[in-house]
């Protein structure tokens, strides 16, 4: 049963891109993976090696440090992962860091940053969610005082990925506590050596083992005002809000690629795997199963590859951006669940690929938005 699943956007050198994206990840990646969520990270040096192979930033233009590609060449590297279940390099969050600096830095900003982040040197996380706030990004605590020419922060946030290796944070803060959404900016906070800033526990969580969730701390956090991104109080909500066709995209084009991933492992496994002397591929119950998850994913492709051509031309809107999260994340959540039905037991052991895809899916209709969050959205459009 097989199934044409080539993106309609995919040319030539994307298809060259892919081999290389491919040939990265099984060579450098999946070998270290079960160290990795042991460990609860991947590491620097594989961000460094990534950085040398051209895999991060690719859509942020050369004079920048970057690829000079675009949305296409994300999509190549988010799907070659997720169809792998490799969730520690979370390059994804780190495109969504550096489109940040590109769409709302300071031309310093980017200069400054952006190189470094391509090559790997600086690993981003943005600093959103705070225990007790979640989706509610108006209802942040974390503030920063005006103090010279510097900037007081202090306050905590949680779950926050890369936040571990991350050696620079966006920090979403209020600069103006008197203010909802007028009064929210994003401090630029390096981490090295930096005084008053804590990483907390990576945290445990049920899935994505080798991404390093962590809480972070901040007391007394100085920074320079030229650390304030955009260089403007007040600008933090619509610069969040700006950014999030982008950061959910990735999340359907993850979300899609995961189901695809599932989709192969199982057809390969029920192929192979007998029971009452024929293959379970022969079961009728198994052909039904199979057919339903094929044209699942047939129909998510095709939607995801209209949302990254509406991407391309700068027409994607967080309507459309937000279907795309909300239906690839509840539809990979259901396809990775009958495909881990297929396996029987061994679907719920960690080392099938399977079982791991089962656990890291759940986050999906939680982050970037809840998925209750993402109905609302789409909602007030109708």
């Amino acid at each position: 049963m097989s199934i044409d699943l080539t993106p309609s956007w995919q040319d030539e050198e994307l298809s060259m891109f892919r081999d290389s994206v491919s040939r990265f990840l099984e060579a450098e990646v999946a070998p270290r993976d079960e160290e990795a969520r042991k460990a609860g990270n991947v590491g620097y040096e594989l961000w460094r090696k990534a950085g040398e192979m051209g895999l991060l930033c690719t859509d942020i233009p050369e004079e920048f440090g970057g690829a000079g590609g675009d949305f296409r060449h994300e999509a190549v590297v988010a799907e070659e992962m997720g169809k792998r279940a490799l969730t520690g390099l979370n390059h994804s969050v780190h495109s969504i860091v550096a489109h940040y600096f590109l769409n709302h830095g300071t031309d310093e900003q980017k200069e400054k940053y952006l190189p470094r982040m391509a090559r790997g040197e600086l690993v981003g996380a943005i600093a959103m969610t705070e225990p007790g706030t979640g989706s509610d990004l108006q209802g942040v605590r974390t503030h920063a005082k005006k103090d010279g020419d510097h900037y007081v922060i202090n306050g905590s946030k949680t779950f926050i990925s890369n936040g571990f290796l991350a050696g620079v944070v966006l920090v979403v803060v209020k600069t103006d506590t008197s203010q909802g959404a007028k009064g929210m900016s994003i401090m630029i906070v390096e981490t090295e050596n930096q005084p008053g800033y804590k990483v907390g526990r990576v945290l445990d969580k049920i899935g994505l083992k080798a991404q390093d969730t962590s809480e972070l701390f901040f007391e007394d956090v100085r920074v320079h005002e030229s650390q304030l991104l955009g260089g403007a109080e007040g600008r933090g909500f619509f610069q969040l809000m700006g950014d999030l066709p982008y950061e959910r995209l990735f999340i359907g084009v993850g979300a899609q690629a995961a189901m695809e991933g599932a989709y192969k492992a199982t057809l390969d496994y029920v192929r192979e795997r007998t029971a009452f002397g024929q293959p379970i591929a022969e079961f009728q119950n198994t052909k039904f199963k199979l057919a339903e998850i094929a044209t699942t994913i047939k129909v998510g492709r095709a939607f995801v590859d209209e949302c990254v051509r509406d991407m391309l031309e700068g027409k994607l809107d967080t309507t459309k951006a937000s279907m795309a999260k909300l239906w690839g994340s509840e539809n990979q959540c259901r396809v990775i669940d009958e495909c881990l039905q297929l396996f029987g037991g061994y679907g719920y052991m960690n080392e099938y690929m399977i079982g791991r895809m089962y656990t890291d899916a759940r986050i999906q209709r939680i982050y970037g938005g809840t998925n209750e969050i993402m109905k609302e959205v789409i909602s007030r459009s109708l």
